[in-house]
């Protein structure tokens, strides 16, 4: 089977294109607005991009009626937004925050989150979560699409400051992913959870080569 998006109707009855790009890490970004009203919501086309400095970035498609989502403005108008950990424990707190809410509704509240405060900036962070990046944004890249909807707005920001709570990490100084059970984005309405790992390392590698992949300081 094949077929080209760009010119072919999908002879699936679900489109497979989200469901080939797995998993994907969820971006659970809260922001502020001028006004001070927290927001949460979840995006599923995040990802880390550099190491020195950390920088990463997120995409967000335009709602229904074509506005662009209120964590880009947040994120635009202040200048500063935190990622959160998305894990199995808060599985069903990532799935509220991805309902519409009003502009002027705290989303933490309508999550069932705690709101935690951050160091560096004002936007507060989810207090369950075991990890947090409080970033500050660089520049949106918008790329118009075939309908409102698929438009995107494309965030990259810094990463200022890191968190990671003592209880997820190892005696040997690395982060316990299967203790945290991160939670990643399929296709369709499917999730995955991790819930173990395993190590591979690139067949003569230089002792350089490995240590900058294995992410020592």
């Amino acid at each position: 089977m094949h077929y080209s998006p760009l010119s072919e109707k999908c002879p699936l009855e679900f489109s497979p294109f989200k469901s080939c790009t797995v998993p994907r890490p969820i971006g659970w970004i809260s922001s502020l607005s001028k006004s001070g009203i927290a927001n949460l919501a979840p995006y599923s086309q995040w990802q880390n991009l550099t190491f020195d400095p950390p920088m990463v970035m997120f995409s967000a498609n335009q709602n229904i009626q074509g506005e662009r989502k209120d964590t880009v403005r947040n994120i635009e108008e202040t200048g500063w937004f935190v990622w959160n950990m998305a894990t199995w424990d808060l599985r069903e707190a990532v799935n509220k925050s991805a309902m519409y809410s009003p502009f002027e509704q705290d989303e933490f509240d309508s999550a069932g989150v705690t709101k935690m405060d951050s160091v560096d900036c004002a936007v507060p962070r989810v207090a369950e979560s075991p990890c947090h990046f409080e970033c500050e944004y660089i520049t949106t890249h918008r790329l118009p699409a075939n309908s409102t909807v698929a438009t995107i707005d494309i965030i990259f920001a810094r990463v200022a400051r890191i968190h990671i709570k003592d209880e997820v990490l190892t005696p040997d100084g690395k982060i316990d992913i299967p203790k945290i059970r991160p939670i990643g984005r399929m296709g369709y309405h499917d999730y995955a959870v991790i819930n173990e790992t395993f190590e591979m390392k690139i067949p003569a590698a230089t002792e350089a080569e490995a240590r900058g992949l294995e992410g020592r300081a």
